[in-house]
């Protein structure tokens, strides 16, 4: 099976514009997915994030992380109980492969606020196989980090999804509005100052691009639970727009495209990023409560 590594290799290569190193994290994302289809895994656990966009609906940028959320809460959920198979999936497919685990730390008191701490995080680490890494001069290690919400939001929708590499396999996953509904959270309260994370804002104008709609009802879950929004009343269309548009004045757009600029194929995509552009982009948001 190391030949299908090297081909899922070079797929993924011409996918991120030549870029070797994108390409062996992304091959490796594809197989650890994979390794994780074969178990229960995806019976409590949905597919979220960056990652989940690009793989399953079409995002054009590169995304580091594999990100998950439980359907619902578990207290005795251990993703560990997984990892064996994700690591014998690696394995066949030429990759050595160690798994290690760490807990996700809360860097600033202003940001404790709004970043989930019950979050299990597991890192793997592998050696790559000859034939991928002489391919990449210098380069023959790579990781990818494993993320797990064990306290989710309510309200999330799923769906059954299909992926076609290495082999034909299906995740459940976050449908497109739940997945704003994320992205939106993380855009309203995520970084701070020159801390911004400018992915989020790409993926902002992705979502209304393809004119997904937003799903409100997870987003006010969403944002409840991380004390963000507080109001006695539900979360309206028109009071999100009145917090996106005060978020678009105070970001600083500069560090922004600063962030994001070494996932994607071309910087000058983020040419247009201006306050005026994103308040164009908030106009055009379609919002769903069903």
């Amino acid at each position: 099976m190391i030949e299908a590594s090297l081909q899922l290799f070079e797929e993924n290569k011409q996918k991120n514009g030549g870029f070797g190193e994108r390409a062996l994290a992304e091959t490796m994302q594809y197989i650890v997915l994979l390794g994780l289809s074969r178990t229960e895994f995806f019976d409590h656990a949905a597919f979220y994030g960056g990652t989940a966009l690009r793989m399953l609906y079409g995002l054009d940028r590169f995304s580091e992380d594999l990100d998950f959320s439980l359907i619902k809460e578990e207290d005795d959920f251990q993703i560990e109980e997984y990892l064996d198979r994700v690591r014998e999936e690696l394995e066949a497919y030429g990759f050595s492969v160690e798994v290690t685990r760490r807990f996700k730390k809360i860097d600033t008191p202003i940001e404790s606020a709004f970043i989930k701490a019950n979050t299990k995080i597991h890192i793997v680490e592998t050696l790559v196989p000859d034939s991928v890494a002489q391919k990449i001069p210098g380069n023959a290690f790579c990781k990818v980090k494993l993320e797990v919400d064990t306290d989710p939001p309510p309200g999330a929708r799923f769906e059954v999804r299909y992926i076609d590499e290495p082999v034909p396999f299906s995740v459940q996953a976050y449908d497109p509005s739940s997945l704003f509904a994320g992205k939106m959270s993380a855009v309203l309260t995520r970084g701070w100052k020159s801390r911004v994370k400018g992915r989020d804002w790409y993926d902002l104008s992705f979502f209304v691009r393809k004119k997904i709609p937003l799903f409100l009802n997870h987003l006010e879950a969403k944002l409840r639970q991380i004390g963000f929004y507080k109001n006695n009343q539900p979360l309206t269309a028109s009071e999100l727009d009145k917090m996106i548009r005060n978020r678009i004045r105070e970001v600083d757009l500069e560090s922004a495209k600063a962030d994001v600029v070494r996932f994607i194929r071309n910087p000058a995509d983020l040419d247009v990023w201006s306050e005026d552009y994103f308040m164009h982009v908030a106009e055009n948001i379609i919002y769903s409560t069903e």
